[in-house]
């Protein structure tokens, strides 16, 4: 048996451990397979191709899964089932990081359908498996017989103390001012995922040469990779638009085309543009035969979209007028509300043209924050955003249901650009749920949900630390020449090269997320792409503080009231109590939710405000320290022969020794006391051992002695 193992590595720095990628002996039916390695975390990456389907297919049928297991940390799944079901948030995000760059170097043609699976199955908590993965995934494909004949590299740069560094441990994570994902050929970045403390424009810039000057040495080990052990690479069914066919239907229909794209409206202008396809499928129809037709509709139909998409391109270029009239540097016209929900704690209703955000704020305790089980542990997000996108939105019919991969992938991008400007639990110790619901779609409605959700906590007087807007970019380039595009809509967004989003407060940007259609971008266009947004985001923070100037001063009256004491951390068990019992009875007596913090914090969250004072005053009396000197009324807990132990506050507990029962010599103090019983003592202080010291009769009246004289 062949058990032959071919290795491949590269340092990216004196402070990570090299990444090693090893083929040849693990999943050998795999067109391709790389087990690649960095510290102790390993991840098997596989790529495989289907032969061609017997029909015609007018999309490219890449998967792309990837698989945590929680034996890669000799961990057990949480739950009932004790095994790994349904893709986590985090596994469908680095899913999809992984297939928006790769997708694109697949030739325009190729469309068997083609699955990538990457599996973690050993991680050492220090270096990141995303990346590892991503890195894999190309590797697999460019060393398999699978057309894909492009490699693409990725890092992850993280900024700290000034100093930009390659794909910081997972230890450093927290601290990062900066942190970019970024994916790159030799030649030029392709995507771009990213989250950051209100940094520059210039900040970024440098970061992202920086990556790609890194990059370069992960993509020199692929093609290594590919000239010592790659498989030929298999022929393919071209299904792409021949240039012959291409320039006989724009000679046809552009013009209609062209005039179809000045249809005001969105629904208008796409039915406007479905009249144009239909009149080319009768043109088509009457050269071909229809019975031609009809066997290869999906072909034609394919044909007439690729026709669309140039007309719609050479348009922009030649004229760089766009289809609803606009500069290629304006935003559509916005109008904001705020508190459009009477019963929430926080709303907002943003509008951008024809996309539409209602975006929700909720405030609740820490016990309502989410958590997450991951292979690092159980995660806690005191700040999290849904993204919610029905298909009414679009003026379509639909599932209803779980969120897909594009509501999760939206939402963590919204959650992100947001999350660097919302208050720590120390100086706002409420969780925070925002929600956005896309009432209309028209691009960008992950953007306006940053806008809506910005909006929607100031609505709830949450005091984030200032207000964060989003502005979507978009690209046509054709042969050297290109057009930047401010606030895309959705013809724009699908018929052109490039989705960037970014969000950020007028002093710095927050987040980044770029997806482009060509094979890469020139560091000129993103400069020049991320100075227009920063002109379009500015504008939109202008429009929102004319909608609300200022964080609310007070919360919604139908927030929940908080109030925090700090007790002696002494007093933390006595507060709990046995199994919890004191503070389970104080939340069912008071309706309250409360948080203890090991430091003696006590954050107390209640519907009203009678609520709160009552569990306050649960509470003061659970925890009040005892005052020597003054009487208190205890019961009898425990009978020994030297004394009772009795309790005189909650949870507060001392000896009633036998001498101090009585000034007269008892027998037995259990003659006199029973468990149950109430017994007025006095506190005395604490004895040299730290404990309390208790006396009954102290409160007593001491008899006088018999004198003789007064016989």
């Amino acid at each position: 048996m062949d058990k032959n193992t071919y290795s491949f590595s590269v340092s990216l720095s004196d402070e990570t451990s090299p990444i090693i990628f090893e083929t040849g002996w693990k999943a050998k039916q795999a067109n391709g397979a790389v087990w690649a390695r960095q510290g102790g975390t390993i991840v098997l990456v596989t790529a495989v191709a289907d032969a061609p389907s017997a029909s015609y297919t007018d999309f490219f049928p890449l998967t792309v899964n990837y698989i945590e297991k929680f034996y890669a940390v000799g961990k057990f799944p949480g739950g009932y089932i004790k095994r790994e079901t349904k893709p986590s948030d985090r596994e469908t995000l680095t899913s999809r990081l992984i297939d928006r760059p790769l997708r694109p170097m697949f030739p325009e043609g190729f469309r068997n359908e083609t699955q990538i699976v990457a599996t973690v199955v050993s991680s050492d908590n220090i270096n990141m498996p995303d990346i590892l993965a991503l890195n894999a995934a190309s590797s697999a494909l460019l060393i398999s017989d699978i057309p894909y004949t492009i490699p693409v590299g990725a890092c992850r740069v993280g900024k700290r103390d000034g100093k930009l560094i390659v794909n910081p441990s997972l230890k450093n994570m927290k601290d990062l001012e900066i942190n970019i994902i970024i994916a790159a050929t030799a030649d030029a970045i392709v995507m771009v995922e990213a989250g950051m403390n209100i940094v520059s424009e210039a900040e970024v810039l440098e970061a992202l040469e920086f990556g790609h000057s890194e990059i370069k040495k992960i993509i020199a080990i692929q093609l290594e990779m590919a000239q010592k052990v790659g498989k030929p690479k298999k022929n393919y069914h071209d299904y792409s638009v021949s240039a012959e066919l291409l320039q006989s239907g724009i000679e046809k229909v552009g013009g209609s085309f062209r005039s179809a794209f000045d249809t005001p409206g969105k629904l208008e202008k796409y039915a406007a543009i479905d009249r144009v396809k239909e009149e080319y499928a009768q043109l088509l129809k009457r050269e071909v035969g229809e019975e031609n037709y009809i066997s290869k509709e999906g072909f034609y139909k394919e044909l007439a979209g690729e026709v669309e998409k140039h007309v719609f391109r050479d348009y922009i270029i030649s004229t760089r007028n766009r289809a609803d009239g606009r500069g290629t540097d304006e935003v559509r016209p916005i109008d904001i509300e705020t508190s459009v929900l009477p019963c929430g704690h926080g709303s907002s209703l943003f509008t951008r043209g024809e996309t539409q955000a209602l975006v929700s704020c909720t405030l609740g305790s820490k016990s309502d924050s989410q958590l997450s089980d991951t292979i690092e542990g159980i995660a806690n997000r005191p700040f999290a955003l849904q993204y919610n996108f029905p298909p009414f939105s679009v003026g379509e019919t639909g599932r209803i249901g779980t969120p897909g991969r594009r509501e999760i992938g939206h939402g963590a991008l919204a959650e992100r650009a947001l999350s660097y400007v919302v208050p720590n639990g120390e100086d706002f110790p409420y969780t925070v749920r925002v929600v956005s619901e896309i009432l209309e779609s028209n691009g960008s409605s992950s953007m306006a949900t940053v806008c809506g959700g910005a909006l929607a906590m100031m609505d709830a007087g949450v005091p984030i630390k200032a207000p964060v807007a989003g502005v979507a970019m978009g690209l046509v380039y054709k042969e050297g020449k290109y057009v930047v595009l401010t606030d895309i809509m959705g013809l724009e967004d699908h018929l052109g090269d490039m989705d960037f989003k970014v969000a950020g407060t007028a002093e710095g940007i927050t987040a980044l997320q770029m997806d482009i259609k060509i094979k890469g971008l020139s560091g000129a266009i993103l400069a020049e792409a991320l100075e227009q947004a920063k002109a379009g985001r500015l504008h939109i923070l202008g429009k929102m503080r004319e909608a609300l100037p200022a964080v609310r001063e007070e919360l919604a009256p139908t927030a929940p009231k908080l109030h925090t004491l700090t007790i002696n951390t002494e007093k933390i068990g006595a507060l709990i109590g046995p199994q919890g019992k004191n503070i389970k009875s104080i939340v069912e007596a008071s309706g309250a939710s409360i948080d203890i913090a090991d430091t003696g914090v006590v954050s107390i969250f209640a519907p009203n405000s009678d609520a709160l004072a009552h569990a306050v005053q649960l509470i003061e009396s659970t925890v009040a320290e005892a005052v020597e000197g003054k009487t208190y009324t205890a019961t009898v807990k425990k009978i020994m022969e030297y004394g009772a132990f009795v309790e005189i506050m909650p949870g507060l507990e001392g000896l009633l020794h036998i001498s101090q029962y009585s000034h007269e010599r008892i027998g037995s103090i259990a003659d006199y006391l029973k468990v149950g019983d109430k017994v007025d003592v006095m506190y005395m202080g604490k004895d040299r051992n730290g404990r309390l010291d208790l006396s009954r009769k102290a409160l007593l009246q001491r008899k006088p002695k018999h004198s003789p004289k007064e016989e």
